[in-house]
């Protein structure tokens, strides 16, 4: 099992390049299950989730071609298998979108529910209510998800989420494109990814208006084609670079990015002295401000407001604020599983139920820890960056799943920091 093994105290310096957005691909890749035609992904991220994405797609019997390393080219003309089995499933749960787009073309999907997460339960109800309204017959058969379709085609009709629910509104407009009629998604998820699905599935021939509203209109087309299509910038991942450099006290160049799909973390890290200028659509520059860093409350909430995915990396950035600054938590339950490994390290944080005191600044030592999820492991190895000595950082395979060639970005930037794999005898 791999570790990484960092040595901090250095301040990064440098540029850093953005990859493709892995929270947006993983639902694009599912979408081309919705046509026979070839649709084309260029910025795609060489992570794990998506390496499983294309896993699922081929299991499906559909044709993925990579002719460059960022570039997808898939085919999914000869479907025959209208299953995603537990097997992937269970290790990464976007699989659950491909449900929407197989009940959509075939009129029948089957897929294995997704089960517990480290981070609290993803309950897909708000899916399967949705398709109900749409005129599927949903049961569970065996742990498995089987939806089918009335005379092979869903109803358009209105559809409302009691919770936001990002995959939710993903999986719905998805299928929502190939039904008989208008379908109306109020209280839709507003995140940047939904824009940019809707954006790929409209070049398709899907007729889809409001998407980064809370109100969704989706009029159903007979059949969708081929597009080719540039995933967004990973928000994320920015975010989770800019305050790599402040937590170093370093200066970076940040490329490749979107600075307008996440001005809420802009301007809360903003607050607490970091200093972020916008060079464009497309860039910012970010180093630690001259008085230091000054501890604010946050509270994660779904977009356009603090995204829950930031919680962990301004977490570990708190530490080292001046002040108590109070982080709650209200998207997921036990997404705070990173704290005690923090405390290993020399934070100060105390927990209740779905909130954190953190109290700066706490001189971090390194120590060895092991990461609970992706964001989680982000917010590890930016306190290990920030740490004196050396830390060593267990079960990374979770950073893998969405930050791509993390260990050769940071490298790149000033950061000690590498990848041990340890053979099992």
């Amino acid at each position: 099992m791999d570790k990484f093994l960092i040595r901090g105290g250095k301040p990064l310096k440098g540029k850093v390049v953005i990859s493709g957005a892995k929270n947006s691909a993983l639902p694009c890749l599912a979408a081309t299950l919705l046509t026979d035609e070839t649709v084309t992904l260029h910025n795609v991220p060489y992570v794990k989730d998506l390496i499983t994405q294309r896993r699922l797609l081929e299991d499906l019997d559909a044709t993925v071609l990579t002719p460059e390393l960022h570039t997808q080219k898939i085919k999914a003309a000869n479907i025959e298998i209208y299953e995603a089995p537990y097997e992937l499933v269970k290790t990464m749960r976007a699989s659950v979108l491909a449900l929407g787009p197989l009940l959509a073309r075939f009129g029948q999907a089957k897929v294995s529910l997704p089960g517990g997460c480290a981070i609290g339960t993803r309950p897909i109800d708000l899916h399967l209510k949705a398709f109900e309204r749409l005129g599927a017959t949903v049961s569970l058969e065996a742990g498995d998800v089987v939806a089918r379709a009335p005379k092979g085609r869903l109803i358009g009709a209105d559809t409302f989420f009691e919770k936001v629910s990002v995959t939710g509104t993903e999986n719905v407009m998805m299928a929502a494109s190939l039904a008989k009629g208008k379908t109306t998604i109020h209280n839709a998820a507003r995140e940047p990814e939904i824009e940019d699905l809707a954006e790929l599935l409209n070049k398709m021939g899907a007729r889809i208006t409001g998407a980064g509203t809370t109100k969704i209109e989706i009029q159903g087309v007979e059949d969708l084609g081929a597009a080719e299509h540039t995933i967004i910038p990973d928000r994320i991942e920015t975010g989770t670079f800019i305050v790599a450099a402040a937590i170093t006290g370093g200066k970076l160049e940040i490329e490749n990015c979107q600075p307008k799909h996440l001005q809420a973390v802009i301007e809360k890290l903003r607050e607490t002295g970091v200093e972020i200028e916008e060079r464009g659509a497309d860039k910012i520059f970010v180093k630690c401000g001259g008085r230091g860093l000054r501890s604010k409350d946050v509270t994660t909430e779904p977009h356009p407001l603090f995204p829950t995915d930031m919680q962990a990396q301004y977490m570990a950035l708190m530490t080292q604020a001046e002040g108590a600054a109070t982080v709650v938590e209200t998207i997921f339950e036990n997404r705070f599983m990173h704290a005690s490994e923090l405390v290993r390290m020399g934070a100060d944080i105390q927990i209740s139920g779905n909130t954190a005191i953190v109290r700066g600044i706490t001189k971090l030592m390194g120590a060895p820890i092991l990461a609970s999820d992706l964001r989680a492991s982000a917010s590890l190895v930016l306190a290990a960056l920030a740490a004196e000595g050396e830390t060593l950082i267990d079960r990374v395979y979770h950073i893998d799943r969405g930050y791509e060639t993390i260990v050769k970005k940071l490298s790149a930037i000033g950061a000690d920091i590498e990848r041990i794999t340890e053979n099992l005898k």
